[in-house]
């Protein structure tokens, strides 16, 4: 088990190229961990408010210099990485940890880009909270200590998984990556139900939304598979139980994930072409 400590151990400035939401994200929980803000270099051409503000505390934004680095974060878009990746290949050396998380880039690509020790990952949104899941896979050449400075990067907004086949991360991305809007769109939706059956906007919000956080806190805890909390609100014969028929039928979740994490996977398979 690594923590976000473990990189005050480390000598070398961390660049992270794209401070947007997630690696926003990413940056705050490094900070918050005691990470040296001297340390690390921020490449973003439309920075926020919050990422500016931070320049007073010793981050490096945008230097007009740059040489290698000890780790490059790529959290650009994947749509721009034909134009970023060759714009940051000087800050990397042959050395140098190269952290993708963008979707559907492989680590061929950002090997034949940018060069460098590379390790590909998939974190989600939750990471904003400190309670993202991460999906790393790492390259041949990725050292044990090179595994460990990602593993406790990565680590500051969540959990981390450790895959060895890349081709399980077209699924990670539809799975965890996408999944939080399958579960905002179910808050949405159960609302819009609420509604529909006679209540008050402001109140089936509020039920809707308390609902779903509250069951997710639950299973978080919960040392109980998400089957048997299932089972456990279910009584023979209730409302509950009613619902489930439906929920539960041919036309119901298990189908219409099915597809949606398969279309998911099937997106990120293309991005990578």
């Amino acid at each position: 088990m690594t923590s976000v400590s473990e990189l005050q151990h480390t000598t070398g400035p961390i660049v992270l190229a794209g401070a947007g939401k997630m690696g926003g994200a990413m940056l705050t929980g490094w900070l918050a961990g005691g990470l040296d803000p001297a340390r690390v270099v921020v490449i973003e051409p439309m920075p926020s408010a919050e990422i500016t503000a931070l320049a007073a505390r010793g981050i490096r934004l945008n230097p007009a210099a740059p040489s290698p680095a000890e780790v490059v974060i790529v959290a650009v878009k994947p749509q721009m990485f034909r134009e970023a990746g060759p714009a940051l290949k000087p800050w990397v050396a042959d050395t140098t940890l190269v952290l993708s998380i963008m979707a559907g880039t492989t680590i061929a690509s950002l090997q034949n880009v940018m060069g460098g020790a590379v390790v590909r990952a998939m974190p989600n949104t939750p990471a904003a909270i400190g309670r993202g899941i991460t999906v790393a896979v790492p390259a041949s050449d990725v050292s044990a200590a090179q595994r460990a400075l990602t593993d406790a990067l990565l680590r500051a907004t969540g959990a981390v998984e450790w895959v060895d086949d890349e081709a399980l991360m077209d699924a990670v991305t539809a799975v965890s990556g996408s999944g939080p809007a399958y579960v905002f769109l179910l808050a949405e939706e159960l609302a819009r139900a609420g509604i529909a059956a006679g209540l008050p906007e402001a109140l089936a919000t509020r039920l809707a939304r308390d609902t779903v956080s509250g069951a997710g806190e639950l299973l978080h805890r919960s040392e109980l598979s998400s089957a048997t909390l299932r089972q456990n609100v279910t009584s023979p014969g209730g409302t509950t139980a009613a619902a489930l028929s439906v929920l539960m039928g041919p036309d119901g979740f298990q189908p219409l994930l099915e597809r949606a994490v398969a279309a998911a996977t099937a997106r990120s398979k293309e991005l990578a072409t």
